[in-house]
């Protein structure tokens, strides 16, 4: 019988462990994180902002998007001077992602919101061509400058969330390894051209340290 309740537990443990791991690599895939054999040229940033926005086009609005007191509004860089809106489609597919990108930041909808305590993905691009008609193309720029302890503000529609910078760094597109938090508040800041493309990324992890009321009105 107790050999029997031992094989019991490893059997529970493994089948545990499978289970987690395959969780991990199912989000990874979905921001993508996991390193792809190389299919011809993708578009960069450059050709992105030549032929996707030109001066005093109209942007694409985003399909499905939502808006709740638990969702992501606005974040805001005192240090960059900088406050960018974030989206929060609710569909994962490539290209509602992508023309969610053309608007602001987005918050990947199978990601932690406000309500479930985990890591919220916040997506953005980054260019530094010297011409940019949308701006939207430099919502993340310079987000690898900012250092230990630099705050970013993230507003919701009656709440703001504060949280200090607690790692910088930049991931080679053929890292998969993405920083998971399901039981703490925490932020993760990516740079991204594309969700279909496969280029090094800045990250800017960050933690949650204090929230505050909006005033009305």
């Amino acid at each position: 019988m107790k050999h029997a309740s031992a094989l019991e537990r490893k059997v529970t443990f493994f089948f545990v462990a499978v289970g987690a791991i395959a969780l991990t690599y199912g989000f990874l895939y979905l921001v993508d994180f996991l390193p792809e054999k190389p299919e011809g040229t993708s578009p960069d940033s450059a050709s992105l902002v030549a032929t996707t926005t030109p001066s005093g086009s109209e942007f694409p609005e985003v399909e499905n998007a939502e808006v709740s007191s638990t969702l992501p509004m606005k974040i805001i860089f005192d240090s960059l001077d900088r406050e960018v809106t974030v989206l929060n489609p609710s569909s994962a597919d490539v290209a509602t992602l992508d023309a969610a990108l053309l608007s602001g930041v987005v918050r990947h909808p199978d990601s932690a919101d406000f309500e479930n305590t985990g890591t919220m993905f916040l997506l953005g691009h980054s260019s530094h061509l010297p011409v940019v008609h949308n701006k939207n193309f430099q919502a993340f720029n310079d987000i690898e400058k900012l250092g230990w302890g630099d705050t970013i503000r993230v507003q919701s529609e009656d709440t703001e969330y504060v949280y200090r910078v607690d790692k910088v760094s930049e991931a080679k597109a053929s890292d998969a390894e993405v920083p998971l938090q399901f039981n703490t508040p925490r932020i993760t800041l990516v740079t991204c051209n594309s969700f279909g493309s496969k280029e090094d990324r800045y990250i800017v992890e960050a933690y949650l340290v204090d929230t505050r009321p909006l005033a009305k009105g």
